[in-house]
């Protein structure tokens, strides 16, 4: 209830009237049933933009360190987090990685719809990143279609850093889906992981017209970060 009255009674309202949000291949997002959508990452909006577009409900997988906020203003951001169905998983590696992609494993079977970002990160540069195993992983796991999707301007109306955003129309075009239905019951062989994963990046790519850069966005960041501080 929480996710409907945000969504249509406050985000879409103020969202369609300011960025004029544009959508292709709306079609190519099943009616019913579970499916992950992969998209591109370049903002931090892209997760209000792509389910505003849809009908259906959206679950996204979002980094922990959103909820741990403290205060007045943490409590808001995690209040508001729930709300528009984002979930916090950890990022840190190990179990708690594992632990994380149970959780989107657990959408899936109930039916649902997944939003993941493949590269683990909004992209330091405008380019397109390596993507993580574990979308190939849940894929495999839940026996579900993923259907690709590329975020355009999303990155000129919330540049990274920036507080407020900047009025400018965005645009979200959605691929057709993918079957790796031929890969059942190989979830655990690491080259099938990195196959299907380096395919749907492949189709990212095409759709969104983004240079392909195979090193993972989290490694260029830290190597930028290590080279500020050095």
């Amino acid at each position: 209830m929480l996710y409907w009255i945000l969504k249509n009674l406050f985000l879409a309202p103020y969202l369609n009237a300011t960025f004029r949000p544009w959508v292709s291949g709306i079609e190519n997002v099943p009616a019913t049933g579970a499916v992950i959508l992969a998209s591109n990452h370049v903002s931090v909006v892209d997760s209000l933009f792509l389910p505003l577009m849809l009908k259906r409900k959206v679950t996204f997988l979002a980094k922990s360190d959103y909820f741990t906020g403290k205060g007045i203003k943490g409590w808001a951001i995690r209040s508001f987090l729930n709300g528009v169905g984002q979930l916090s998983i950890d990022r840190s590696g190990g179990k708690a990685s594992e632990a994380s992609l149970d959780t989107g494993v657990e959408v899936l079977r109930g039916g649902g719809v997944l939003g993941i970002y493949p590269e683990g990160t909004r992209s330091p540069t405008g380019k397109l990143y390596r993507g993580r195993t574990g979308v190939a992983r849940m894929i495999l796991e839940a026996k579900v279609p993923v259907v690709p999707v590329a975020m355009f301007d999303t990155d000129k109306a919330m540049p990274i850093g920036s507080v407020i955003p900047k009025v400018r129309r965005v645009g979200i075009v959605i691929g057709e889906p993918l079957d790796f239905s031929r890969f059942e019951g190989m979830e655990g062989d690491r080259f099938v992981l990195r196959s299907i994963t380096d395919e749907i990046m492949v189709e990212i790519a095409r759709l969104s017209g983004q240079e392909y850069v195979d090193v993972y966005g989290s490694t260029l960041r830290n190597r930028a970060r290590a080279a500020q501080a050095a």
